[in-house]
């Protein structure tokens, strides 16, 4: 076996070296005489700007594409922070509307105790509504322990809406103006109108009107739109002066002997929250 001699090698390293540095020395000053590249160093120019490029374009395109891949974690990694500040937005806007919608019911109620200051007042919050009963039925958290009772009468957003039917000792049952139990919740109420004041009790609700109806109306006064309608206090349990509505219509009963009138809430029921319990004092009595 021929054994490797290190010292050949070296020798014909040397003179390749020495070959191409008097190669360029040599092209080096016929350039610096003619200004002229010579034909050598243009094919030693070529080949090292095409090993460049064999050499390097790979690499190159290695590099681009790891740094394609980092910009899209960047991006995805900004996208899901993004997402999380939307979705944290969306819920941000829901809890102020839903706080705006709060304060906006506390304010209404706020105005509406102003004006019951003869009334012993107990605010209550609606914690149940059923679907089935919507327009009958509520209940709210406070009860006997609170000092409520049967019958007293109930209000939001400076109207009347119904009266407590059922008492527990931390909640009570409150039935609507707009329920459809003919055989109770019944308020006497006093119409205001030009020609002096004309009494009746409310008897229920009209649904195709959108209305609460007044019958059994006492006296000959002309009944017209716009007239306001209030609770007269006469029954016992109410007190007087509480907001009903103002009159839509009125127009003679099913048989001709009598008026029915249609009564506009003053309330709206669909959208109660918070609500006033008004207890009846002394002095009403």
């Amino acid at each position: 076996m021929k054994k490797f001699n290190p010292n050949k090698n070296i020798i014909i390293t040397l003179i390749i070296v020495i070959i191409i540095v008097t190669v360029l020395s040599i092209t080096m000053a016929r350039r610096a005489v003619a200004q002229k590249t010579s034909f050598a160093q243009v094919i030693v120019n070529d080949t090292v700007a095409v090993v460049d490029k064999t050499l390097y374009t790979p690499v190159r395109w290695f590099e681009n594409g790891v740094a394609s891949i980092q910009d899209l974690f960047v991006t995805y990694q900004e996208n899901e922070r993004l997402k999380g500040k939307i979705d944290n937005y969306d819920e941000v806007v829901q809890q102020n509307e839903s706080q705006k919608r709060e304060i906006s019911n506390l304010k209404e109620e706020l105005d509406l105790n102003e004006t019951l200051t003869n009334y012993e007042k107990k605010p209550a919050n609606v914690i149940s509504r059923s679907p089935d009963s919507w327009q009958d039925m509520m209940i709210v958290d406070q009860g006997s322990e609170e000092g409520i009772s049967d019958n007293m009468a109930v209000m939001a957003k400076n109207g009347l809406i119904g009266r407590v039917l059922e008492v527990n000792a931390h909640s009570s049952k409150i039935e609507l103006l707009t329920s459809d139990n003919q055989t109770s919740n019944h308020f006497p109420v006093r119409i205001t109108t030009e020609d002096g004041d004309a009494f009746g009790l409310l008897k229920g609700y009209d649904r195709r009107n959108q209305a609460l109806v007044v019958e059994e109306l006492t006296g000959e006064s002309d009944i017209k739109e716009d007239d306001t309608v209030q609770t007269s206090g006469l029954g016992g349990n109410s007190p007087s002066d509480l907001n009903v509505g103002k009159v839509i219509e009125a127009e003679p009963d099913d048989f001709g002997l009598d008026r029915k009138v249609y009564v506009q809430p003053a309330a709206d029921v669909n959208d109660v929250s918070v609500v006033t319990i008004i207890e009846r004092t002394v002095g009403e009595d």
